[in-house]
This record gives C-alpha cells, sequence and structure tokens, in this order.
C-alpha cells in the first residue's frame, strides 16, 4: 500500500450531534487507496456513525467527508456507486429466501458475478433456498457478506462484519479480505476483534468518545509502546532493578519480566549480558495493549 496514495474517504473534523448527545467530535479519517483499514472502538465510539455519515445516510453537523472526492450527502448516488456495505446487525427480508435477498442487495449495484455468487454460497455454507426469518444471527450476516462480495467494489465499508460467524466461516471471511484486497479494492474494517484488526490491516485508527486519538500501521504505533521483556537463568537477578530502562519489573528466582522503551533497549541488553543469562525473550507490544492504552482496561466487546 503506498502511503501517498490518493485518499478515497477524507474527513476532517467531523462532528455529529443527535441532539445533546455528540456522537462524533472533530473525527479526522483518512483511508488511501488499496488499503485494508481498521477503525477501532468499543460500541458506542462513534464507528457506525461514521460508516453512516459517509454512506450518506446521516448529515454531518459540521465538518467536510469526502468519499471518491465527493459529499457523500450531497451526492448520494455517485457516491455509493462503488460502494458495498456491510451492517453489524443484519436485518433482512423475512419472507424473501436468502438466494432473493443476495439477488436484491447485488441487483442494486449492478447484479452479481454468477460464478463468484456460487462459489461463495458453497464457501460460507449457507442455504439460500429458506426463508430469511428461518435464519440464525450467523445466516443473517452471510447473506449480508455473499452480497458485498459477490459483486465487485472500489470500496468495503464493513461494520463489526464477521459478528455472529463461527471461527470457521471467519476464516472464509478473512480470506475473502484478502482477495478483494488483492484485486486492489480498499476496505474500511469497523471491528473490536483485535486478532482480525492484527491479522488483516494496513494501519488503524483508534476512536474514543468520537474523536480519533491514534492513527498508523501497526508497526509505527507499536513504537509508541513498550516491549515486554523475560530473562531466564539471571545470575544477578538482585542487581536488575538497577539498569536502566526497565519498567514494570517482576522477578521470580532467577527469571524476571519487565517491560522497556525501544530507546533504552541496547543499554539494557548491554546491562543483560553483564549480569549473565541462558534464556532472553522479547514481545512487541500487541494491539491490545495499544488498544488498552486509550481505554486503560479491558471492555466487554472486545475479544
Amino acid at each position: 500500500m503506498n502511503a501517498l496514495a490518493h485518499p478515497i474517504i477524507e474527513s476532517t473534523e467531523l462532528t455529529k450531534d443527535f441532539g445533546r448527545t455528540r456522537a462524533l467530535n472533530d473525527l479526522t479519517l483518512k483511508v488511501s487507496d488499496g488499503e485494508i483499514h481498521g477503525f477501532l472502538g468499543p460500541n458506542g465510539a462513534g464507528k457506525s456513525t461514521t460508516l453512516r455519515v459517509l454512506l450518506g445516510l446521516i448529515r454531518p453537523s459540521s465538518g467536510t467527508v469526502r468519499v471518491f472526492g465527493r459529499d457523500p450527502w450531497v451526492e448520494q448516488v455517485r457516491a455509493r456507486r462503488d460502494i458495498a456495505y456491510v451492517p453489524g446487525d443484519v436485518s433482512l427480508w423475512p419472507n424473501l429466501t436468502g438466494g432473493e435477498v443476495i439477488d436484491l442487495l447485488t441487483g442494486l449495484r449492478g447484479g452479481a458475478d454468477e460464478a463468484l455468487r456460487r462459489r461463495l454460497i458453497t464457501d460460507f455454507e449457507f442455504d439460500p433456498r429458506k426463508k430469511s426469518r428461518t435464519y440464525s444471527k450467523g445466516n443473517r450476516q452471510k447473506a449480508a457478506l455473499i452480497a458485498a462480495f459477490a459483486r465487485t467494489a472500489r470500496l468495503y465499508l464493513l461494520d463489526e462484519p464477521s459478528s455472529g460467524l463461527d471461527p470457521i466461516m471467519d476464516a472464509v471471511f478473512r480470506a475473502e479480505i484478502q482477495r478483494i484486497h488483492q484485486e486492489g479494492a480498499t476496505i474500511l474494517l469497523s471491528s473490536h476483534i483485535l486478532s482480525e484488526v492484527e491479522q488483516l490491516c494496513d494501519r488503524v485508527t483508534i476512536i474514543r468518545s468520537g474523536t480519533a486519538v491514534e492513527t498508523g500501521t501497526l508497526a509505527d504505533l507499536r513504537h509508541l509502546r513498550r516491549t515486554r521483556f523475560r530473562v531466564t537463568g539471571l545470575t544477578g537477578s538482585d542487581r536488575l532493578a538497577s539498569l536502566p530502562g526497565i519498567h514494570e519489573l517482576s522477578i521470580d528466582g532467577t527469571s524476571a519480566e519487565f517491560d522497556a522503551d525501544a530507546s533504552d533497549v541496547p543499554d539494557l541488553l548491554a546491562g543483560l549480558s553483564a549480569l549473565g543469562f541462558d534464556g532472553f525473550s522479547a514481545s512487541p507490544p500487541s494491539l491490545e495493549s495499544l488498544f488498552l492504552g486509550h481505554y486503560g482496561r479491558a471492555t466487554p466487546e472486545m475479544q
């Protein structure tokens, strides 16, 4: 992904109020052409509201937003022409079969690629003959995903798209994301499943109370957090606390765990060598640690 690529999505100081409730607060978001961009935050952070603004379904209170260079509220038809959208809570027409729902949704964008439609139905183990009212949450989600993936789009707006999928179907979903990405699509993936975002996304934006609090590649963001170290077979564990740059130190006999800033690692390694040890491992900050750095504690929505 070219960091200098033209932005497909660009919002500046985007604000949306619902009465006295501020759902978005000066949100700045940029998604470049051809990238998979993770959009992270717990329920109520403003993710779904942002996607609805991008779709032109609701009008922002202030700020600017552009999709394909167009205002999605002013040019709704043109802005949506090359967008596939999957909501997190899918509602279907109860008296239509799953196949009819897929045909209706893909028909709004010019119709499905029939070979691709058949392959997706098989891969997602979806029965298109049943009435939608009989579907579980997972099957309703499958119908929306098949409809989104069965016709090529330039931009995919996915709001908690794997919600309700079991691990096998989640693997199918991730494979489809990789496919459309390789074909050149741009994807904004709103999720609270951190492993999913960590595996798939080129860049991430963490949103809190309607404001983007951090954005960048995972590598960039990890530099802002400490690395976790584990050392075993220490011969001078009592002197470990005196080494530079050690934080959150925990010692158990001749083993120790601690955090360290990237800038302190060279001096720290030299000090450890002087002490003596026989085992060493380092774990880069996880996306979960980056997320919790802004939210302070685990939330029920995180998995």
